[in-house]
């Protein structure tokens, strides 16, 4: 029986979304569920799980077209019996989409352009590009140098490189963390306060009971437990840091939802940790683990990525010192954490090493004051820098 494949429904705030990839092409047998393609949104990436059991028959629509919800996009055929050969129209639609050779893949599409309407294989291309990647000025001189003499052997010696450039579209991601940031600082005024944190409790403690910790939990024992508690405890003391503006007004919540920010390969996504308030150590460290594990699966959804009322960056796991981070809207204030880095500090008058991290807090000046900007990221220093206080609630 043959059924229709059609672009999902599509969440509410989202109008359209790009097929990227097809995962199989007609003819292929699949699985109930099997990813056939994948969707981009300027917030996720959304699967098209085939219906049932069967046989990918036709493909209506090729990788890079823009599409919306309910759109057609393949024919599909339920059972084991083998589908019809699809129609020439159909054919053609999947010599586009389907995979390239790594040659291909690794160049530009002006490149790709130009070897195909000069039958040149780019696996036989040299690439003079970045990453080795062939270009359209490497095709053309491929297509020239068969027909060209080389009367003095040593001419070769002094033949001029080839320079090139690509032009890549954005992904609808990449665009929308565009638009978000530049919103962001045209919107608001920002404002970075610094300063530094003495991480040799928090480092004892996980040093202390991370074994027990991970056999107890089945997670282990990180620093994002650490500085979410903490961030939630400086909340408490200084809500404004955790409310928004809304026209001439200001917006405070009495709930906790603490965005985390994770780097994947398509851009920097925030999923949120809701009602981060009521959430044990190990509650958060699942948490955050799930989000890393989803998102560089591309497994995020919508509602993870929805909403927030205050924001956490990780930029030390690249090895960033120092950096001013730029806030979330519509919420009005995100920390920075950065590279721990043991540094000589004065303790009691005696000079000792400790494991010193740099924290930045950015943060909408329109609604919360320097004073409170400052004190709140003691508040964060005091709670990391004697755990105790995360217990206690002090």
């Amino acid at each position: 029986m043959s059924t229709e494949i059609t672009v999902p429904k599509l969440p509410e705030s989202v109008a359209d979304a790009t097929l990227v990839t097809w995962h199989k092409k007609p003819g292929d047998r699949v699985a109930r569920d099997e990813n056939l393609a994948d969707l981009e949104t300027d917030k996720v990436v959304l699967e098209v799980p085939a219906p049932a059991a069967g046989t990918l028959v036709e493909i209506k629509v090729v990788a890079g077209t823009t599409v919306t919800s309910g759109q057609l996009l393949a024919v599909f055929e339920a059972g084991d019996a083998p589908a019809a050969a699809a129609p020439v129209a159909a054919a053609a639609a999947v010599a586009a989409a389907a995979p390239v050779s790594d040659a291909a893949a690794k160049a530009g599409p002006a490149a790709r352009r130009a070897a195909s309407e000069a039958g040149v294989d780019l696996s036989a291309v040299a690439g003079t590009g970045k990453d080795g990647r062939a270009t359209k000025a490497d095709v053309a001189a491929a297509v020239a140098a068969p027909k060209a003499a080389a009367p003095v052997a040593a001419a070769a010696l002094v033949a001029p490189t080839a320079r090139g450039e690509q032009r890549v579209p954005m992904t609808r991601l990449r665009q929308r963390i565009a638009e978000r940031l530049i919103s962001a600082q045209s919107t608001q005024a920002l404002l970075t306060t610094f300063n530094e944190v003495d991480l040799s409790a928090v480092n004892e403690l996980r040093t202390r009971y991370k074994d027990k910790f991970e056999k107890q939990h089945g997670v282990k024992l990180g620093f994002s437990s650490f500085f979410v508690r903490a961030t939630l405890e400086a909340l408490k003391k200084f809500p404004v840091i955790n409310a928004s503006v809304d026209g001439t007004d200001i917006l405070y919540h009495d709930y906790f939802d603490i965005g985390v920010a994770v780097s994947t390969e398509r851009g920097l996504v925030v999923p949120v940790l809701r009602d981060a308030d009521t959430l044990s150590f190990a509650d958060i460290e699942r948490g955050v683990s799930d989000f890393a594990a989803r998102a560089r699966k591309g497994a995020l959804t919508l509602d993870d990525l929805t909403g927030g009322t205050f924001s956490i960056t990780n930029g030390g796991v690249f090895g960033s010192l120092l950096s001013t981070p730029i806030v979330n809207a519509p919420q009005s204030a995100i920390l920075g954490m950065h590279k721990i880095q043991d540094r000589p500090v004065a303790v009691n008058g005696q000079v000792v090493i400790r494991p010193m991290m740099y924290l930045a807090l950015t943060y909408d000046h329109r609604i919360i004051d320097g004073k409170e900007g400052v004190q709140f990221l003691v508040a964060i220093k005091e709670a990391l820098e004697d755990p105790g206080r995360l217990l206690l609630g002090v």
